[in-house]
């Protein structure tokens, strides 16, 4: 049997993310939301973070601007300011996982993705990284995007999806690609694949390679 975790980002936005928090509790799943700091400032959008948790949904750390790719920026301060003031914001909402998702554009895995000083900066502050397996572009296409994320949920054994509660008219499809992941006999779970979490708490437990600029561990030389 294949497996799902379903996870979140860019979130939450009023008008949108109600709908999203309906969908998953009439169906009783759970999810993963990952929040930008910038956005949980705003007093609406923290609310509905509050609603998320109260759920059983888990909150992470999507950054604080979503701005900046960690593997692509000569700033010394960004793991700080991107990791670090984001968690300080997301204080009260987030538990002791620490679960961090990096900014990635377009949701590509590659070297931009992070940097050596993020890294360090991950395992002192002993968050886990959470990475994904599926982008169905969701943003771009808004009504299609289920038939892709059903195609890599069919094609590999544990599916990390990524989708964004946010204002394109994406998530008006989310019932009918779940219930079609049910009828399918797929189980969504909360867990998070393995493979998809290469920082657990602060240790490295999986494979960096090609996730980091310059590469990892970094060279001695």
């Amino acid at each position: 049997m294949s497996r799902l975790t379903l996870s979140f980002d860019n979130g939450p936005v009023p008008g949108v993310t109600e709908g999203v928090l309906e969908t998953l509790r009439d169906l009783e799943l759970r999810a993963h939301f990952f929040v930008c700091g910038k956005d949980a400032r705003d007093p609406a959008r923290r609310a509905l973070v509050e609603r998320a948790r109260d759920a059983g949904h888990r909150i992470g750390n999507h950054t604080l601007t979503h701005s900046v790719e960690l593997g692509a920026t000569d700033d010394p301060d960004a793991p700080a300011r991107e990791i670090g003031a984001a968690q300080e914001i997301l204080e009260g909402l987030t538990d002791e996982r620490r679960l961090f998702r990096p900014s990635g554009g377009g949701g590509v895995l590659g070297p931009r993705l992070l940097s050596p000083a993020a890294v360090e900066y991950l395992r002192a502050g002993g968050y886990t990284l959470v990475l994904w397996n599926s982008v169905p572009r969701d943003w771009e296409d808004p009504q299609g995007w289920p038939e892709r994320a059903l195609r890599d949920v069919g094609e590999q054994p544990w599916t990390l999806l990524v989708l964004h509660d946010v204002a394109t008219g994406a998530m008006k499809e989310l019932r009918r690609f779940l219930e079609a992941v049910l009828r399918d006999g797929t189980e969504i779970v909360q867990d998070l694949p393995p493979a998809c979490v290469p920082i657990v708490g602060g240790e490295v437990t999986g494979s960096l390679d090609g996730l980091v600029c310059g590469g990892w561990p970094p060279s001695s030389r």
